[in-house]
């Protein structure tokens, strides 16, 4: 199986390269940081002069007309320079669904402000009640002519600055997905600051207002196959940013070991720093392998549910080890603030727990498997 980038896809990789590369220097990321927004605008507006935040919104909505395997590709650029932006919430929470099943209002307003650079979009699937998207505790009744929402969401990224935010509830006969208001009436949000210092949401919903135009036209007993593939497109997602994370860290590790000196010679060449080393290449390689396995299943419209938890359990295992060995490596250099390391180390511990660690994706595919039985790979 050849996971080979396409022409394009390398031309998209090179050019979101060598924007982030020269907007995410480590000056302007300690001035979001302390800023505490978590979203530089100014490298928000040259990923959208590029279109790059267009990669899967249709031309005729200003965007590339790309699909969710080149969106990849960007989140692990992403990675690689742990760059505060909104990139994940805004084109796979926001942007995917809105393009696959949005209305054409839907699609005309929010997409082409995405691709502009003008809108931030979120995504709510962690449900305080439920622990399946596809099954949630969030309710959803028709009232005075719209739709009141009660529920509580969890965990969700840019809820301050977002535009919409998609959420699924539970309707009768199935689900719904609301683009909700963060503003509207009957909406709360309380945030905490997780150890990557971006801020997540708890949204507390009392009969929280949704016209009918921020509804997507979907039947209430499709509701929750839609919601299921979000989830899957949303963990890979995240194994696109690890997989970014962990190769940057692998390489600044792998370049100070070249150079730091002990014992009048490098430390790399000691045997126990090169086997640390080669086993977090192992690891790393486990990631890409079954980050674009999965990818490529979502992208060519395969049911990727196995493989999603497949490639999570990896980048979060996976993802651990590397982190942790590149923090030991640098000894004191790897809890040093003012040095780039343990940016990736703290990255990597967030986006480990980011809908569900790897624990987690073992029951569940151990409960898939145990319902449906083996599948051979294909």
């Amino acid at each position: 199986m050849d996971f080979s980038f396409s022409e394009e896809q390398t031309m998209l990789r090179d050019l979101a390269r060598e924007i982030l590369e020269a907007e995410v220097t480590l000056e302007v990321v300690k001035e979001v940081e302390a800023g505490g927004e978590f979203q530089h605008r100014g490298i928000w507006s040259k990923l959208a002069e590029a279109n790059l935040l267009g990669l899967a919104i249709p031309e005729e909505y200003g965007g590339m007309g790309f699909g969710f395997l080149e969106v990849c590709v960007l989140l692990e650029e992403i990675g690689r320079v742990v760059a505060p932006i909104p990139t994940l919430p805004t084109l796979v929470l926001g942007v995917l669904p809105i393009a696959r099943y949005g209305s054409e209002g839907q699609r005309a307003r929010w997409l082409s402000a995405v691709a502009a650079g003008e809108a931030v979009l979120s995504g709510a699937l962690v449900d305080a009640g439920s622990d399946d998207p596809a099954f949630p505790a969030t309710t959803a009744s028709r009232k005075d002519g719209c739709w009141r929402l009660t529920g509580v969401k969890q965990w969700v990224s840019a809820a301050e600055p977002a535009a919409r935010i998609l959420l699924p509830a539970a309707v009768d006969g199935g689900v719904k997905l609301f683009l909700l208001d963060p503003a509207a009436e009957g909406v709360a949000l309380s945030r905490r600051v997780v150890t990557s210092r971006e801020p997540l949401y708890e949204l507390s919903l009392v009969g929280a207002r949704v016209m009918d135009e921020d509804v997507l036209p979907l039947e209430a007993d499709e509701g929750g196959r839609a919601v299921s593939w979000l989830y899957d497109c949303a963990l890979v997602a995240s194994c696109a940013l690890q997989v970014g994370v962990s190769s940057r860290a692998l390489e600044i590790t792998a370049d100070y070991v070249k150079e730091r000196v002990q014992f009048k010679q490098p430390i790399g060449a000691f045997q126990a720093v090169q086997h640390r080393c080669a086993d977090a290449y192992i690891d790393l390689a486990a990631m890409r392998w079954t980050l674009w396995r999965a990818a490529w299943k979502i992208a060519d419209g395969h049911t990727a549910a196995r493989e999603a938890m497949v490639a999570k359990f990896w980048a979060a295992e996976g993802g651990t080890r590397i982190a942790s060995a590149a923090q030991h490596l640098h000894a004191g250099h790897g809890v040093d603030l003012d040095y780039t390391i343990h940016r990736y180390f703290i990255w990597t511990k967030a986006l480990e727990l980011y809908l569900g660690s790897a624990t987690p994706q073992l029951a569940r595919l151990g409960s898939d498997m145990a319902r449906t039985g083996p599948e051979e790979c294909r």
